[in-house]
Parts: structure tokens; sequence; C-alpha cells
């Protein structure tokens, strides 16, 4: 849905964003919520999936550091990430399954260094597996669906939206 525009990298040129709104897909290991890279950034694109009925949202993405940036920015750009993750799983009462690139990845000049660091997090924001940074890596673990109805009912995040003022959310601060 999301696209981003990142120098070297200018997907906006290469991609459309969606139009297809926010999705649940019944599988037979229950209703899995995808979304795609820079939606992960986004809270509205988690609790639209989650109320969508998606009980993983799965975000397959491709981030990291430009090398230049990565000793300065490099620890709070991967702790913003994971604390992103962590608060989709929590504000909606999901699992979040993060996946991510390890490796750097070269075009021209042009250097990403992927952090890796793909996980699961269930709905209380607890990681349950975390890969590593530096190779590729398979994550199985097993999924407690009660988990969600336990960290619903203690936590009622979506119980207790008052959507009759979320009218603002529609507005574009650029616009203003």
């Amino acid at each position: 849905m999301h696209i981003p525009d990142d120098p070297g990298y200018y997907e906006k040129f290469y991609f459309s964003p969606g139009d297809l709104g926010f999705k649940s897909v019944k599988t037979k290991f229950g209703k899995i919520g995808p979304l795609i890279c820079w939606d992960q950034w986004f809270p509205e694109a988690a609790r639209l999936t989650a109320l969508k009925g998606a009980q993983i949202i799965f975000y397959p993405t491709a981030i990291g550091w430009h090398p230049k940036e990565k000793n300065k920015y490099g620890k709070s750009q991967l702790d913003s990430w994971i604390t992103m993750q962590k608060s989709h799983a929590i504000a909606n009462g999901t699992y979040v399954a993060a996946i991510n690139r390890v490796g750097t990845e070269s075009k021209g000049k042009k250097k990403i260094e992927f952090w890796g660091n793909s996980m699961l997090i269930d709905p209380s924001g607890k990681v349950i597996a975390k890969a590593g940074n530096k190779k590729q890596d398979i994550l199985v673990c097993e999924v407690d669906y009660q988990k969600i109805d336990t960290s619903r009912q203690h936590w009622p995040f979506l119980r207790d939206r008052r959507t009759e003022y979320y009218r603002d959310i529609l507005k574009n601060p650029e616009d203003e």
C-alpha cells in the first residue's frame, strides 16, 4: 500500500501504491494479514488488517542501513523498527511476523546492508523467535491463537476505540 522514496532506491518511480485495501486471508494455518515492507511503519495499516480478522500480520521486507550512516544511526534505526513491530502486535492483539533480508546489496556506488533480525512477536509484544543478522535463517515455532483472545480481553484496545472522533485521521497535514 505504501511506497518509499529512499535515496538510491526510488521505488515510487517503479511501483504504484496498492489500491485494493487491507486484507486478511484465511489459510489452513490461520488468518494471515499480508503487508509489505514500508507498510510496517504505518499503524493504520496494521489496525485495518487486524480489523479484517488477521491473526498474524506478515511484513516481508528489505530494510537496512546505508553503510555511511550505520555507526551514527544504526542502533537507533534497528531499535525503532523492532519497537514498531512490537507495538503493532500489542495495539492490535495479533502476532506479527517481521521478515527481513540479510547481506549487502550494491547498486553502483550505493550500498545497503540489510539488518536481518527477522522475528515473530506474540500479542503481548514478546519476541518468541528471532533470527540473527549475518546469515539466512528459518524460524519455526508454534503459535497459540488463544493468546489473541486473552490479549484482547486484558488489553481491549480494539473494543475501546472511539471511532466517532477519528475523522481527522483522514486529513493530510500537508493539505492544511
